[in-house]
């Protein structure tokens, strides 16, 4: 048995918490100033993580090694699973013409390429984001963005920025069901206090993009439809996440938003070709003018309304009872971990959800997509292969990163951090979306940083006097800021945008845009807890 120490060394909180952040401080180095690989720099902060667990903290090495080992199966199953089939769908697109499609409808919505950015990496990224979440919005709407004439690096940016304010009700509302299920709070209660806080990303979001895009001009020229966008976005969110259920919150402000630019005419109208030309640094796809018949578009569109479909049915009761009963629940050999009060932690044991996850839910979409659009079972095959080829690094990464995740997690390492982090007293209510910016950043997931620090909150909450609901949800909203600057995102996005080793690039491009929307939710929250703002609460 190994019983976690929150103060190994010399009983200081202190100490112990700024050796436990060196594994997290070696992989964003070697990222952002070594210029390292993404899967070398999950590898390395691994062993580190793995030295410090042991060294420092006490933990038997087996015990470590199997926690790495937890980590990277699921890393492998539910995450990444979720990520190869839905890049897969997407692929078998591209092999039938039917992408093309696609990308052709957006682009007769507005030739504008500002709009287009909002409309592909903002709604239909957000679509996604509900839909599947882990990585795949951030890869499809990199690869779309490049189609339409965006430059590898500018649509990579444009792609992680844009995946925030859809990130804390992703994967059909998985971050806050499981920020609920942790910290024991009513899912209603913390459902909507996310909702009383993300959507006022979605106001600033649109208008950085256009910024993005194209700087001063861009802001100066589609402020009306990037703000009537996020305001649409984040009005639908609230609604939804409040009063109708948080599974659904991303769908509807998803079309929401898609809906506002559509129905606003200045969207439509001619753009000057120099404009065009100064922002559409790379290669349009040929393709993208040819007319389309009806029939082709319905099919081009099917895949995504299947998954639609089928993750909106899993939702209903009957169906997702009957869909959690093929799932496996079981202690990991090798791991007796306990907490600092003798209790065993709930990463002694692994669930495999086979039927009721998200990537089992795509593959189905996909199977039906594979029939309706005529594809062989061998053709659909390869392409699978295929993908599982082209993600072969950013698989070393997701999994590196969880494992390094999971060792510090479960040798104590992380709650070392955030119990130092809530030592904060008062301040806490400015500081708790920090901590959970900084789990989405390790683990590259909002569900990941709400399972690693939601009770934690809650917690120090009740030590401080401060809602506990608040911080709790104050948790999920400043993660979904760390999601652009997580390292298998950026792997994910070099992938999509065909920028290889080009992660620590990025990182330096998305970090200032991270932290300055941290410190605006970090603002709000704090506000929230005084009487400025409290009246936002319910």
């Amino acid at each position: 048995m190994f019983v976690q120490e929150p103060t190994p060394l010399a009983g200081s909180l202190a100490v112990s918490a700024l050796v436990a952040i060196i594994p997290l401080a070696v992989v964003l180095v070697l990222l952002g100033v070594v210029r390292a690989k993404a899967h070398h720099a999950a590898l390395i902060g691994l062993v580190v993580a793995l030295v410090v667990a042991t060294v420092v903290f006490g933990m038997p090495v087996g015990q470590a090694i199997s926690g790495a080992l937890q980590g990277a199966a699921f890393g492998l199953f539910p995450i990444l699973w979720i990520v190869v089939n839905a890049l897969w769908v997407y692929r078998v697109t591209v092999r039938t013409g039917h992408f093309d499609v696609l990308r052709r409808s957006f682009g007769r919505v507005s030739d504008d390429p500002r709009i287009q950015a909002l409309i592909i990496a903002f709604c239909f990224g957000a679509l996604m984001e509900a839909l599947a979440g882990f990585g795949a919005p951030v890869a499809i709407s990199a690869v779309m963005l490049v189609a339409v004439g965006f430059g590898p690096a500018k649509a990579a940016v444009v792609a992680l920025v844009a995946n925030t304010a859809p990130v804390a009700f992703g994967a059909m509302g998985t971050p806050v069901v499981t920020l609920a299920q942790v910290t024991g709070l009513p899912l209603e209660q913390v459902s909507s206090i996310v909702g009383r806080q993300t959507p006022l990303l979605a106001l600033f979001v649109p208008l950085l993009l256009v910024i993005i895009v194209d700087g001063r001009r861009g802001l100066r020229e589609t402020w009306v439809p990037a703000l009537v966008c996020g305001i649409a976005f984040g009005l639908v969110q609230f609604l939804a996440s409040n009063f109708v259920s948080p599974q659904l919150a991303d769908i509807g402000a998803a079309l929401a938003g898609a809906a506002a630019l559509v129905a606003l005419p200045m969207t439509r109208r001619a753009v000057p070709e120099e404009v065009r030309a100064q922002v559409l640094t790379g290669t349009r796809t040929e393709t993208l003018d040819r007319p389309d018949e009806r029939g082709e578009v319905v099919r081009a569109y099917l895949p995504y309304a299947l998954i639609i479909v089928v993750f909106s049915l899993a939702q209903v009761p009957p169906v997702k009872s009957l869909l959690d009963r093929a799932t496996w629940k079981f202690h990991w050999a090798g791991l007796d971990v306990h907490s600092p009060d003798g209790k065993a932690v709930s990463g002694n044991s692994f669930s495999l959800p086979f039927l009721n996850t998200g990537g089992t839910l795509v593959l189905l979409a996909g199977v039906i997509t594979v029939i309706a659009l005529k594809v062989t079972a061998s053709g659909a095959g390869a392409e699978w292969l295929a993908t599982v080829k082209e993600l072969r690094f950013a698989i070393l990464t997701v999994t590196g990163v969880l494992a390094l995740a999971y060792v510090m997690n479960l040798s104590g390492q992380t709650t070392t951090i955030g119990t130092f982090i809530a030592a904060a007293g008062a301040g806490l209510a400015f500081l708790s979306p920090v901590l959970g910016w900084f789990g989405v950043a390790v683990s590259g997931s909002d569900t990941s940083a709400n399972a690693l620090f939601g009770a934690l909150q809650v917690t120090a909450a009740h030590q401080t006097g401060l809602p506990a609901d608040l911080l709790a949800a104050a948790n999920s909203s400043g993660g979904v800021l760390g999601k652009m600057i997580s390292p298998q995102n950026l792997t994910i996005a070099c992938v999509a945008a065909n920028l290889p080793g080009e992660e620590g690039k990025l990182l330096r491009k998305v970090l200032p845009w991270s932290v300055g929307l941290l410190l605006v939710m970090c603002l709000i929250v704090f506000g929230q807890s005084t009487p400025v703002l409290s009246w936002m609460l319910p």
